[in-house]
């Protein structure tokens, strides 16, 4: 499928995952809003694919991300619970790097968040707060940092009614790694709102700016998607789907619009 049959593709499947008619119960839809919550106490598996283009000087560079992203909540004690969330990037781009093309792992970002049990019940604030960690799995230099790297992570929202709305942030330093790359000093902030209807179909607007304090270049692609919970076989299952567009971007990154699609397996307690 060309580029310029992309965008319409997607806008279709996301009118159908919005509109199709389907039954959905109550707790399917409290369901699918608890997922809008990234330190939710729920153990779930995403699987998130994203294609972007436009990169390079001559805008003909291109990147699929698939992103397995599990999120396994622990529970501490009555009082306190600890959520990891691991995100393990695939990749395959060409002319991303000019004349070239590569396929493999990229670098594993895992993430904790202690977070206080049963926030938010009240209407209050949800938060989780902890740390990062960067690991150099790319199997390519041209697909990771080739650094160690560390620092502090953390996530607010609240729950309004059908509404979720708040963000996720780290700073990751380098600590190590190969002394010939490039150090890392980056910093990630995602705030996003989300609404959940009551047949179980949540719509996102979100924003991924990741400034470089090293390159001083930020670039900030901006998200909207639809998902809709569903059982299969009983196994509830979130489908997702939407586009993306590169609001700003460093030089030789992406340009204009993306898509995004994926699935998430929960495994409600």
């Amino acid at each position: 499928m060309t580029e310029t049959r992309c965008a319409p593709a997607i806008v279709l499947v996301v009118a159908l995952i919005a509109w199709l008619p389907t039954a959905a119960s109550a707790q399917d839809a409290e369901l699918a809003q608890t997922l809008t919550n990234p330190i939710a106490d729920l153990v779930s598996v995403p699987f998130q694919i994203n294609r972007d283009r436009g990169f390079g000087a001559d805008r003909d560079g291109w990147r699929t991300t698939l992103n397995i992203q599990p999120v396994y909540p622990i529970r501490l004690s009555d009082d306190w619970t600890l959520i990891s969330r691991t995100i393990v990037p695939v990749i395959q781009q060409k002319n991303v790097v000019p004349g070239s093309s590569q396929t493999g792992l990229g670098d594993i970002l895992q993430s904790f968040f202690l977070s206080p049990a049963g926030a938010g019940s009240d209407g209050g604030l949800i938060w989780g707060a902890g740390l990062a960690f960067g690991l150099p799995t790319a199997s390519e230099n041209a697909l990771g940092t080739g650094k160690w790297t560390i620092g502090p992570t953390v996530a607010a929202l609240r729950i309004d009614g059908a509404f979720t709305y708040g963000a996720l942030l780290n700073h990751l330093w380098s600590v190590g790694g190969d002394r010939d790359r490039a150090n890392v000093n980056q910093s990630f902030v995602q705030p996003f709102l989300s609404y959940t209807s009551p047949a179980a179909v949540t719509l996102t607007a979100s924003a991924e700016a990741l400034y470089d304090w090293e390159r001083e270049a930020l670039a900030v692609p901006v998200n909207l998607t639809a998902a809709r919970l569903v059982r299969i076989g009983g196994q509830p299952v979130s489908l997702q789907a939407g586009l993306r567009y590169w609001a700003k971007s460093p030089e030789g990154g992406p340009r204009g619009f993306g898509f995004r699609i994926g699935t998430t397996i929960l495994f409600p307690r």
